[in-house]
């Protein structure tokens, strides 16, 4: 949902992250200078419209997934970023003055390992990369690997290579996975509903943006074949998901043979460069009580009723279906994926107002309006019908006050289908209610603790009490170890706690 004056919002609790669409209009084409070769080449855009395209995108995707800068991460990671960054092509004694521009590093608040850049130099890592990276020059590698998309200029080069009019560019992410299903023909229909976009980097430029990730990791001193361990973590992950996740299959190098590429190109690298540089602690000191998995403030759901702490109120979810936390939303769809619920908000009291808004801005057919009370709350009630490639769809859309704000629900499914689910449609709209209970309101999210080991032994035996969201496997990922590897007395390990805990 839309970010607040008091940064109360909708966040994501799904397992994937989803990457916002953003589209780009007008294809041309541009023969400039390339920052890594120096040789003409031509590019979809040219270098200042790069720079506008990453000025406009940024806050859309800070909109989306919120920022995390507890005890001063994104700092940490900023350090980090420049340090890098002072190695790459776009600081180089022969980079044109007008690719010398500013970066910006952003932590996003996602659970999810991914780590993406846009044009313009605008990188981002997810607090759930960070809680799985095991040193800072890890770190290192996958930050070059982002700056290295911008410094190559990919998805200029990958708009030309399409030839298109339109394309998304938020692709180059290092690890992730768009929607698929959420009743997909539904919610890409009418003006309330996104379509989810991505467009990913070709092979080659993945491969390349791997190669110069460790090469500027390595001339900033930093043991860039670390970053091969960061790699095997992400296939682990991937391989306990129980699926292979689409971006690496469509893009990415194998994550197993980008590990044994990283080491060799490291390697070569360690003849001649002083990279000693591991930073472990640093970056335990820094991810020491992270927010990790999905964080209930933000929404979640138990006993088939979703709870949102952080707003204060509850709606209940239809048996057997699935909801999908987003920033802007609350998606939910059955399981055929033809019956879609959504919940957005708006500042505002006027719901009347709110209801006019809506039907002008989506151009729908009312067939039936109506004010009413809804658990206490002031509300209104539209019933109406608009063509989706040649199907029509029924809606039925309420607008309620609470908390001075207006909760929208847009519920809908097509029209042969619309008489037989008017009641699961209007389930969640009718149960819209205040939170009072203080175990919801006052719950807190699971973090990441670092502790060192006083008795030696096998991973599994500190592997005790672990947060419901969480399995024994999940520790052995999170330290790139396995249940069974030993840990000596003295070393340092990250575990998962509750907050009572």
């Amino acid at each position: 949902m839309p970010k607040q004056r008091n940064n109360r919002k909708i966040r994501c609790s799904s397992p994937a992250l989803l990457l916002v669409g953003i589209v780009i209009f007008g294809f041309g084409c541009s023969y400039q200078r390339s920052p890594i070769t120096g040789k003409k080449t031509p590019y979809g855009y040219s270098w200042q419209r790069e720079l506008e395209i990453g000025r406009e995108a940024d806050p859309q995707i800070v909109a989306e997934y919120g920022i995390y800068d507890e005890d001063g991460v994104t700092e940490y990671v900023r350090k980090v970023g420049q340090r890098v960054l002072e190695q790459s092509h776009l600081r180089r004694p022969e980079t044109l003055p007008e690719y010398r521009i500013d970066f910006t590093f952003r932590v996003l608040d996602s659970p999810v390992l991914n780590a993406f850049a846009l044009p313009g130099g605008y990188v981002y890592l997810t607090r759930g990369l960070l809680a799985h990276m095991e040193n800072e020059a890890q770190l290192a590698m996958v930050i070059g690997h982002e700056v290295a998309h911008v410094a190559a200029r990919h998805s200029s080069k990958q708009a030309f290579r399409n030839q298109l009019g339109q394309i998304g560019i938020l692709g180059g992410a290092v690890v992730g996975e768009v929607l698929a299903g959420a009743g997909a023909e539904l919610l890409q229909a009418g003006s309330q509903a996104s379509q989810l976009l991505m467009l990913s980097y070709s092979r080659g430029s993945e491969s390349e943006s791997d190669e110069l990730g460790v090469e500027y990791a390595a001339k900033a001193g930093y043991q860039a074949g670390e970053g091969a361990g960061f790699f095997e973590t992400l296939k682990r992950v991937s391989e306990q998901a129980g699926s292979r996740i689409p971006s690496w299959q469509s893009t990415h190098p194998d994550p197993g043979k980008r590990e044994i590429k990283i080491k060799e190109m490291a390697a070569e690298w360690d003849v001649e460069l002083d990279m000693d540089d591991v930073g472990r602690e640093r970056l335990l000191d820094t991810i020491d009580g992270i927010v990790v998995g999905t964080n209930p403030r933000q929404g979640f759901v138990r006993d088939n009723v979703f709870y949102h702490p952080d707003l204060a109120f509850r709606f209940p979810v239809p048996s057997g279906w699935t909801v999908y936390n987003l920033t802007t939303k609350v998606a939910m769809t059955d399981a055929s994926q033809q019956v879609v619920v959504m919940l957005t908000l708006t500042e505002g009291n006027n719901v009347s107002d709110a209801a006019s808004s809506f039907v002008r801005e989506s151009q729908v057919t009312v067939r039936d309006h109506r004010e009413r009370t809804i658990n206490g709350l002031n509300a209104y009630v539209i019933e109406a019908a608009f063509n989706q490639d040649r199907q029509q769809i029924r809606l039925v859309a309420y607008f309620i006050v609470y908390g001075g704000r207006i909760y929208q629900f847009l519920a809908y499914t097509y029209s042969h289908l619309f008489a037989d689910k008017s009641s699961v449609l209007r389930e969640a709209p009718l149960g819209f209610s205040e939170v009072f209970d203080r175990n919801i309101l006052d719950i807190q999210p699971d973090r990441l603790q670092v502790i060192t080991v006083t008795t030696a032994g096998d991973l599994s035996s500190l592997v005790v009490d672990l947060p419901d969201q969480f399995k024994p496997d999940d520790i052995a990922i999170l330290n790139q170890l396995q249940l069974s590897s030993q840990v000596g007395r003295g070393q340092k390990v990250k575990l998962f706690i509750s907050p009572e805990e």
